[in-house]
């Protein structure tokens, strides 16, 4: 097993917000966590990576606690998170942001046996290649979510937390995002996706998470998922 969750409890300040949360994700899985806004999603992703601590239970990664430990001890361990705000550096070229995200640390020892470099990360993404020394402003929404997830990969990391990559995207853009999701995937990095369209993600993800109001209500493969109808209309439907 990868990851482990075991019943965390996250606050921000007085506020409970993660109440016992579980989850698990074995190497190689597309694990995506559904719910409506607001339900703890994005705090469950922030408690695995320490930008929240959990008051109670465990985070588990390659067997180690990381409850407690702060995030840029956690990223050189082989996570990487890839926001939602996307964040890419808009006064910078593809090619220097992508050089941003490098750990020398990491670089010869991945724990998967990956080596992302500039190289493989063009022969990934050759839309990058073609972008390398234009400005991050001067990208696309879709190629922003891009090189968001390329300069994460330039950390070589085992796990990669993704936080809603297609929000406010178009539907031929979300296609792309998803087709290149799949193919990070079969590089053999893990992806524990939180996502909020249905239609994408089921196409996408081996297993499924549910949240509601900080606690994880569902459990289960796509074809267990598609079967709960009465579970998708109280939780997921608007």
């Amino acid at each position: 097993m990868l990851l482990q969750v075991e019943d965390i409890h996250s606050y921000y300040g007085k506020s409970h917000i993660l109440h016992g949360v579980s989850m698990q994700l074995d190497r190689g899985d597309i694990v995506c966590l559904l719910g409506r806004n607001g339900v703890g999603k994005s705090t469950t992703l922030n408690s695995i990576m320490g930008i929240v601590t959990p008051r109670r239970g465990s985070v588990r990664f390659n067997g180690e606690e990381l409850a407690g430990k702060h995030p840029f001890q956690i990223s050189r361990q082989g996570i990487g998170v890839v926001p939602e705000e996307r964040r890419i550096f808009a006064g910078l070229t593809v090619k220097e942001n992508l050089l941003i995200g490098l750990q020398e640390k990491r670089r010869h020892n991945s724990g998967n046996g990956l080596k992302w470099d500039l190289d493989r990360i063009f022969e990934y993404f050759p839309r990058l290649y073609e972008r390398k020394n234009q400005m991050g402003n001067h990208l696309s929404g879709g190629e922003q979510q891009m090189l968001t997830i390329a300069r994460t990969l330039m950390g070589n990391p085992e796990l990669l937390l993704i936080d809603e990559p297609t929000e406010g995207l178009a539907p031929l853009i979300v296609k792309m995002v998803m087709e290149m999701l799949e193919g990070v995937s079969q590089a053999g990095v893990t992806i524990l996706l939180v996502e909020q369209n249905f239609k994408a993600a089921i196409k996408l993800a081996h297993r499924f998470y549910i949240m509601g109001k900080g606690r994880i209500v569902f459990e289960g493969d796509r074809e267990a998922l598609l079967a709960a109808d009465d579970l998708r209309k109280e939780y997921l439907e608007v």
